[in-house]
């Protein structure tokens, strides 16, 4: 495992992150339905192969994700020792401040997910979604308090438009308020419309990533079919090949996936995963994991370098839905 700073900061992570979305998902879907009689023996594997980087969100799960990661993973290991992101602003009950980005929600549910998460503090509070109403200068002076305050040690941002993240650098840098250094957005082989505008905007301002979804939903390991259904209970399940989302240019980068990955003994989903840690902006690329092994592949790809030729030759067929901007 390799591991870096995030952004221009000195928090340490793990070139890999494990996403919570699994937990607590028992009973709602057919994969990753992990609970705390499962979710242990995937978080001793992390750990083993040198994963410290975890995230979460208080909605994956209605806060059962947080809950479990708390009752399982934060008894497993000091809790310096493991960096722990979590996310805030989706709706969590009909309640109407329950959700958003003003003060009164801001302050309410970090109390709230650290009990959930049974910790002190928060190395990462990400902003999951803004709202419509909330003014970006109450957004980042709640969240600077709220690391001034020793409940959290920093802030990132999560998908938004650009020219909002921005905003919220400027407001930052503009009132002396914690400054964003990690973006949650979704990014990898057959998805990069981010390279439009946020990804500059990151690589500018020191911000890291730690995009969600590396793999395309599974989609760049490489197991599809056009037929539809795969080799692993997700792919069998997916109901995006049946929706014919992935488009022709998307099923050539997987068969240049496969033919890199075979001359260097690698698998597709360790290349797409290098191909993303290449990145001088990348943080961390957050998996989710259905198998053991998938743990011990994703913590191998940091091992694996990618020649500019290989990884020009993967972006070749990629067609932008919107074409990025010069």
């Amino acid at each position: 495992m390799k591991y870096g700073p995030l952004g221009r900061s000195g928090l340490i992570v793990s070139r890999i992150c494990l996403g919570g979305n699994s937990w607590g998902a028992k009973g709602r879907r057919g994969w990753g339905k992990f609970d705390e009689t499962e979710a242990p023996t995937y978080f001793r594997r992390a750990l083993d192969v040198g994963i410290t980087f975890f995230d979460t969100a208080d909605t994956y799960n209605f806060g059962r994700s947080e809950e479990i990661m708390g009752a399982t993973l934060l008894k497993m290991v000091r809790r310096e020792e493991i960096v722990l992101s979590t996310k805030v602003g989706i709706r969590m009950s009909p309640v109407a401040n329950d959700q958003g980005t003003g003060r009164k929600h801001l302050m309410a549910s970090v109390d709230e997910q650290l009990k959930r998460l049974q910790t002190d503090y928060i190395d990462v509070y990400q902003v999951h979604r803004l709202d419509p109403h909330t003014p970006l200068e109450e957004t980042m002076y709640s969240l600077d308090q709220i690391v001034r305050s020793g409940k959290v040690r920093y802030i990132g941002g999560s998908t938004m438009p650009a020219y909002k993240f921005a905003q919220m650098v400027m407001i930052a840098d503009w009132k002396g308020y914690a400054r964003p250094i990690a973006m949650q957005n979704l990014y990898n082989l057959i998805q990069r419309e981010e390279e439009r505008e946020m990804n500059r905007l990151c690589h500018e301002q020191g911000v890291g990533l730690i995009p969600y979804s590396p793999l395309a939903r599974g989609f760049l390991a490489g197991n599809r079919s056009k037929e539809g259904g795969g080799a692993t209970e997700r792919s069998k399940n997916d109901a995006q090949v049946q929706a014919g989302t992935y488009r022709e240019c998307d099923w050539e980068i997987v068969e240049r996936l496969k033919k890199i990955a075979a001359g260097k003994g690698a698998t597709p989903a360790q290349v797409a995963l290098a191909w993303l840690l290449a990145k001088p902006y990348m943080g961390a690329p957050i998996i989710g994991a259905t198998d053991l092994e998938q743990l011990t592949s994703a913590a191998k790809a940091t091992d694996l370098t990618l020649t500019a030729e290989e990884c020009a030759s993967l972006e070749e067929p990629y067609q932008f839905r919107v074409s990025p901007q010069n």
